[in-house]
C-alpha cells in the first residue's frame, strides 16, 4: 500500500463530531471528485473505504439514496460511486447552494459554517482528489481538480488557512501542489493525519542522518586523496635528492622531515609534526616540505 493510500486510510477514519462539519466534509468530497453538476455526481476512486465513506456521508446528510456501486478496471482497479436518480442529484446540489444548470462549478463558502469546517472540506477534497508522494523519494502533496476555477477556490483556501501552493495545469487537470516537506507535514497534521506527518519526520530525519554520513565519508575519502597524492609528491622529491646529491646535501632543519617522509609515505602532515623531535605544527612542515620541494626543483 501506497504512503498516499496510508493517509488516506487514516483520514477517512476521522468523522467530525459537529453536523456543520460532517456536511463540509461530504460538500468537500463531493465537490472535488469525479463530477458534479446537474447530469453526473460521481467519484472515481482507487480505495473501497473511500467510496464507501462518501456515499454513506452523503446519504446521511443530503438525506438521498446510497449510489449506485461499480467497479472500473483500468490500470489500476477504480471504485465508482455515482448518484444516478436525478431527484437524489437535484437535491445534492441544492443542500449546498448549487443549481442543476450551473455552468461553472465553484466553492460555495456559505457551506463553511464554523471555524472547523474549512479543515472539514479540504480533508473531503483530499479524500476525493488528494496525492502525497513517499517522503523516501520526494515531497509533494497534491490536489488534482477537474474544474478551473474550482482549482483558485482551493488556492485560496488554502492560503487562508496558512498552507500557500502552487497551481500547474497536467493532462486536461487543475494540479494545486505544496512541495515543502515542512509545510506538507503541517498540511497533514490540519488535515487531520498525524500519524502519517510523524512517519513523514522519521524518514526526513534518517535521511538527513545518511546524507549526512555520506558527506562526511566523502570528506574523509577526498582529504585522503589529497594526503595520498601529497605524499607522492613529498616522496619523488626525497628521492630525488637522494639519488642525485643525498639527504645530507639539505639543509640541516630539512633531513629528518625528509628521512621521516621517506620512511612514512602514509602519514598525513599532522602526524609528522608529532612525529618530529620537536615537534612541528602542520603548518611548520608543510613550510619545511614546500622548502625540500624547491630543492628538488633546483636540482632536477
Amino acid at each position: 500500500m501506497s504512503f498516499s493510500s496510508d493517509v488516506k486510510n487514516e483520514l477517512v477514519s476521522d468523522i467530525p463530531d459537529k453536523a456543520c462539519c460532517r456536511a463540509a466534509l461530504a460538500y468537500g468530497m463531493l465537490e472535488f471528485a469525479h463530477a458534479f453538476h446537474g447530469e453526473e455526481i460521481s467519484l472515481l476512486t482507487e480505495q473501497t473505504a473511500v467510496a464507501d465513506r462518501y456515499g454513506q456521508l452523503v446519504s446521511a446528510v443530503c438525506g438521498v439514496d446510497e449510489p449506485t456501486v461499480d467497479t472500473l478496471r483500468r490500470r489500476v482497479q477504480l471504485q465508482v460511486r455515482r448518484f444516478d436518480r436525478l431527484l437524489d442529484r437535484q437535491r445534492i446540489l441544492e443542500r449546498f447552494g448549487h443549481g442543476m444548470d450551473d455552468v461553472s462549478v465553484r466553492l460555495n463558502r456559505a457551506n463553511l459554517d464554523c471555524d472547523q469546517c474549512a479543515r472539514a472540506l479540504l480533508r473531503g477534497a483530499f479524500l476525493s482528489c488528494g496525492a502525497v508522494t513517499d517522503p523516501n523519494h520526494d515531497y509533494h502533496l497534491e490536489f488534482t481538480v477537474p474544474f478551473y476555477n474550482l482549482s483558485r477556490d482551493l488556492l485560496a483556501l488554502l492560503g487562508e488557512v496558512g498552507f500557500p501552493a502552487k497551481a500547474v495545469t497536467r493532462n486536461g487537470s487543475y494540479v494545486v501542489y505544496i512541495k515543502e516537506s515542512e509545510r506538507i507535514e503541517d498540511c497533514l497534521t490540519y488535515l487531520g493525519a498525524p500519524r502519517a506527518t510523524l512517519e513523514l519526520m522519521n524518514v526526513k530525519m534518517v535521511k538527513s542522518i545518511r546524507n549526512n554520513t555520506n558527506r562526511r565519508f566523502n570528506c574523509e575519502n577526498a582529504n585522503m586523496d589529497k594526503t595520498i597524492a601529497a605524499a607522492g609528491i613529498h616522496l619523488q622529491a626525497v628521492r630525488r635528492i637522494e639519488e642525485t646529491c643525498g639527504i645530507g646535501a639539505l639543509p640541516p632543519d630539512l633531513q629528518p622531515l625528509a628521512r621521516l617522509r621517506l620512511d612514512n609515505p602514509d602519514m598525513s602532515l599532522r602526524e609528522l609534526g608529532e612525529a618530529m623531535d620537536p615537534p612541528l605544527s602542520r603548518s611548520g612542515v608543510n613550510h619545511r616540505l614546500q622548502r625540500l620541494l624547491a630543492f628538488a626543483e633546483k636540482i632536477q
